[in-house]
């Protein structure tokens, strides 16, 4: 089983420093799953995207320095509270998630298009069946861990 997780994370490129380019701006797969984040949430507070992620906050908070760096997200201070800072995908931002977003469709098409229509089906069901236990496990990777960070 391990081999076959191994195979799929070389797969999708997550061990590799780069895992998506656009317009010439290189992104990691950690800063692709970071915009994916602030993409799929409205203007979360930084300590929810790290927690979301599963990432200790200092080496998330030098991602999020890399990314405004990058021009692809801004911090906004909260109008509640000054300490707490929000983050909004810059329009270069939102360009380069929607084409990784475009990417990552594009190669799971071509995957999914290999199988037959039960095949398919079969390993959705099987793979979202794996991210929801996944998400309930009290242990992620051999640690102990929050269960709402994994």
């Amino acid at each position: 089983m391990r081999k076959s997780f191994q195979a799929i994370t070389r797969s999708f490129g997550l061990l590799n420093k780069t895992c998506c380019s656009v317009d010439g701006v290189d992104v990691s797969a950690a800063q692709s799953h970071i915009l994916y984040e602030i993409d799929a949430n409205n203007n979360p507070s930084i300590q929810q995207v790290a927690d979301l992620l599963g990432i200790d906050i200092t080496t998330f908070s030098r991602q999020i320095q890399t990314l405004v760096k990058m021009e692809l997200i801004t911090k906004i201070p909260s109008e509640e509270d000054k300490r707490i800072s929000k983050l909004a995908l810059t329009d270069k931002g939102e360009k380069v998630a929607k084409e990784i977003d475009k990417q990552v469709s594009t190669f799971l098409e071509d995957i999914f298009s290999q199988m037959t229509d039960f095949e398919r089906e079969t390993v959705q069901r099987a793979i979202h069946l794996l991210a929801e236990t996944m998400t309930k496990s009290p242990v992620c990777c051999g640690t102990q861990k929050d269960n709402s960070r994994c």
